[in-house]
């Protein structure tokens, strides 16, 4: 491990062949993690060439199983960088698996401000994320799709240097950020990728340039592993549809299969499906994708595939026909504008910590989550309000949660003597 770690400090590359034997020791407890740390360090600092940075991925991949899926089937998968508000996938993997594709969407729990689909899809009754093996197969084999949370036995090594990452200040590594994404991908057996990566004050990358740089690297990942990617950068700086909070925000992904929702959000659903299902059958026509998606909306077949997989993961799909049904906190309290005017900015950040408040994410790993309590938007940029319109809905628990999060709300929505405009819409990067 000394030569690795003396080599990355002098900006050195690795070979394909050294990296794959730090992985497979690591996961052996054949090096200690201060050893494993200090080459973190290394590469937060030198960093790591494209070539280097697919060698890593394959090496990551190559620790743990890998998901195997008959030829015959197109298997797709996509993957957000996080952010306040965004369900896109409880919509776009029905939505998918409607048009004929095979998708097996694996996701994570929330920490922080940003959401989780686990803990999102977890708001509904009896929904189980933690599948068996076999099982799984066998529920993609009969209706093309599943929503479930990482398989520890695939790709163990990311696991446990994401653990090591975060307790040593180098999770903001570009190659190591792009890595661990991209292994979990190519894990998953996906041939065609989708990546939603977003930029501003609610996410991960601050900078539209931020996220166009991890963008083309994760792209360049997937296509050196021989994989069709492509990515859209989406703006974060305010959050995704009118919805934070789990029940509110499966509420709202159902809504856009049945045709409605916010605009923001149905554009980006069908925007990223759109692209998948073109780079699925091999074709760039993006604008037929689109149709043939809005058709399945229309027609009702996606909020029909979407009942299909919450049955067979054992939830309690009525409440597709019926998202009201879902569990709501028993406290609702209205917040105000103070004064007149235009609705300058609505911060993701800001209100994603208002829904921490009520207790809709949490802070630190293992706290527990009420997927009651959230914030529902009534007012966004651009806005036209006077004294005492209605900005927002506060969900909570109690009342003490909810004045709380109402301080908090009002200082994230501005309100100013001029009109401002939104944020603009995502961009794609091929």
């Amino acid at each position: 491990m000394l030569p690795l770690i003396e080599a990355k400090k002098r900006a050195e590359a690795h070979s394909a062949e050294e990296l794959a034997w730090l992985c497979r020791s690591f996961v052996a407890h054949e090096v200690p993690d201060y050893q494993v740390a200090a080459w973190l360090m290394a590469v937060r600092w030198q960093g790591m060439t494209e070539s280097e940075t697919l060698a890593l991925t394959q090496a990551l991949v190559a620790s743990g199983e890998v998901l195997e899926w008959p030829r015959d089937l197109r298997v797709v998968d996509k993957h957000s960088t996080g952010g306040v508000g965004d369900k896109t996938s409880i919509a776009l993997v029905p939505l998918l698996a409607a048009a004929g594709l095979t998708f097996v969407k694996m996701s994570g729990r929330g920490l922080g401000h940003t959401g989780g689909t686990i803990d999102k899809l977890e708001a509904i009754p009896g929904f189980q994320t933690d599948l068996e093996p076999d099982r799984l197969k066998r529920q993609v084999e009969e209706i093309g799709c599943a929503l479930v949370a990482q398989s520890p036995t695939l790709v163990p090594a990311d696991g446990l240097l994401y653990a090591l990452r975060d307790v040593t200040s180098t999770v903001d590594s570009l190659p190591l950020i792009a890595s661990s994404v991209m292994s979990k991908k190519l894990a998953s057996g996906a041939a065609s990728i989708i990546l939603d990566v977003k930029y501003g004050s609610g996410a991960f990358m601050s900078t539209e340039g931020e996220a166009e740089e991890l963008a083309r690297a994760m792209i360049a990942i997937g296509r050196g592993a021989g994989r069709r990617v492509s990515a859209l950068l989406s703006p974060m700086s305010e959050p995704l549809g009118m919805t934070v909070g789990n029940s509110l925000e499966v509420q709202e992904a159902i809504e856009v299969l049945h045709g409605g929702g916010p605009d923001d959000l149905r554009e980006l659903t069908l925007e990223l499906g759109s692209r998948l299902y073109a780079m699925a059958h091999g074709h760039p026509h993006i604008a037929a994708a689109s149709q043939t998606l809005q058709s399945l909306i229309d027609s009702g077949a996606a909020a029909d595939k979407l009942e299909q997989l919450i049955a067979a993961q054992g939830g309690d799909a009525s409440v597709v026909g019926n998202p009201a049904a879902l569990a709501q906190a028993p406290v609702v309290r209205t917040v105000a504008a103070e004064q007149g005017g235009w609705v300058t900015g609505v911060d993701a950040r800001g209100v994603a910590d208002a829904a921490l408040l009520l207790g809709a994410g949490r802070v630190r790993k293992g706290d527990a989550i009420d997927t009651r309590t959230g914030v529902r938007l009534l007012a966004r940029t651009g806005a036209a309000v006077e004294r005492g319109t209605p900005l927002a809905e506060i969900y909570a628990a109690a009342e003490g949660a909810a004045a709380e999060a109402v301080r908090k709300l009002l200082s994230s929505v501005t309100v100013g003597e001029e009109q401002a405009r939104r944020a603009p819409a995502h961009r794609a990067i091929d």
